[in-house]
């Protein structure tokens, strides 16, 4: 195989079918099967969604098409999942009366609700706190503090 080739396949641009580096036999032994896990590399590694329900750590994100939509962000922000809501696709009357609704939700369960870019909300439960994107040490009048 020559240079460019194996430039090539190692960026991806083509295939690479030059077998003489794999031997079947040496890598046949390293994978489980029959075990009904998934092979992985570190056995330190779990599958981040099975960890997050487990430690209840999950974040939702709608993007409703309609105020009908309005029903599962109430129905997930209710049993204490953040809910991430774009409301980007919407028509502008409706997307009110889903901030409206948002709105009130946060306020009957005391959550909060705060915008993260125009026309995208996250709606947080009480017992779950927001960290600023501030970098730590830093000064407010733009100088780190070096001390």
């Amino acid at each position: 195989m020559g240079s460019v080739r194996k430039a090539s396949a190692w960026l991806g641009l083509v295939e690479d079918n030059d077998e003489r580096y794999y031997d079947d036999d040496e890598y046949a032994g390293g994978a489980q099967t029959g075990t009904g896990q998934a092979w992985v590399t570190d056995p330190r590694v779990q599958v981040a969604s099975e960890t997050a329900e487990e430690t209840g750590r999950r974040i939702a994100t709608v993007t409703p098409d309609s105020f009908r939509d309005a029903r599962a962000i109430g129905e997930l922000f209710r049993d204490g999942v953040p809910v991430i809501v774009n409301l980007t696709t919407m028509d502008p009357t409706d997307a009110k009366r889903v901030v409206d609704f948002a709105a009130g939700l946060t306020f009957g369960l005391r959550g909060s609700i705060e915008r993260v870019a125009t026309r995208v909300f996250l709606l947080t439960p009480a017992d779950t706190q927001v960290v600023s994107g501030e970098a730590a040490g830093r000064r407010p009048d733009g100088f780190f503090n070096q001390s």
